[in-house]
């Protein structure tokens, strides 16, 4: 399902997660930007009133794609698509992803296979299959959601930390892989931030989340826009959450295990 118009911009930025959140507050920004969209969600309703409201806003072209991106073929299916439609992407943003909360052994298996899918498997399919044609023309960006949660481990939520983490480290590699291509690769890394992420975790009565002043997605999405437009590597907004980053480098790996633990727990 899709909605066009005849307004043709010279770049096209393609968005996953883009009905709600930082997704859609980076797809606001980059339609002011005059990029035309290709927008990604599962869910078809909010998708095609985004749509809908940035082509009539903003007077450019978009294209929306309904998929849930826990299936495994969904990657193929995007890409096949848009190569039919002879729709070249030159800005590639994996902004999708969720999390699950609890301990390891009693949280379902099938969700966090799912979030595995749309985290890592997802990011890493999209990437490749885009990357080349970037190399190719000798210019384009890749701006991949990770979190703050990359930089340690995080109890009580193991496997989300987990793909943050690859997110991280994936990233860094490709941006160095890719020096003198054209091609740049940036990786947001945001602290905790205002969207229904938290609740449908259930990780909404933690500590972490009442002690904590959220940053709120369109500030995120600003940072990251600017910091991959500017081509840099990391991004990571709030002076706080750098700070915390960083500091996790001097401080005994089990002692942050901890306090991670202590922050994530509902009392």
């Amino acid at each position: 399902m899709n909605k066009t118009n005849n307004h043709q911009q010279t770049q096209t930025a393609l968005i996953t997660g883009a009905a709600n959140g930082i997704g859609y507050e980076l797809a606001y920004i980059f339609a002011q930007n005059d990029y035309n969209l290709v927008l990604i969600d599962r869910i078809e309703t909010k998708l095609q009133r985004v749509a809908l409201y940035f082509q009539e806003q903003f007077s450019i072209s978009v294209k929306y794609i309904v998929k849930d991106l826990s299936k495994i073929t969904s990657p193929d299916e995007i890409f096949q698509e848009l190569q039919r439609e002879n729709i070249q992407v030159d800005v590639l943003v994996n902004n999708a992803g969720f999390g699950t909360y609890g301990f390891f052994h009693e949280t379902n298996l099938t969700d966090e296979l799912e979030m595995l899918q749309v985290n890592l498997v997802c990011t890493t399919h999209l990437t490749k299959l885009f990357l080349k044609s970037m190399i190719q023309q000798g210019r384009g960006k890749i701006l991949n959601v990770s979190s703050a949660a990359a930089f340690q481990p995080g109890p009580l939520m193991a496997v989300y930390f987990a793909t943050k983490a690859y997110i991280l480290s994936f990233s860094e590699a490709l941006a160095n892989e890719l020096e003198n291509t054209g091609v740049t690769v940036t990786v947001l890394c945001p602290g905790t931030t205002q969207s229904a992420f938290h609740e449908r975790t259930g990780m909404a009565d933690s500590k972490l989340l009442k002690s904590k002043r959220m940053m709120n997605a369109a500030t995120v999405a600003q940072i990251g826009y600017r910091g991959l437009m500017e081509g840099k590597t990391i991004v990571i907004p709030g002076l706080i959450n750098k700070l915390m980053a960083k500091s996790v480098r001097f401080i005994p790996r089990n002692l942050v295990t901890k306090i991670v633990r202590s922050m994530q727990e509902n009392k």
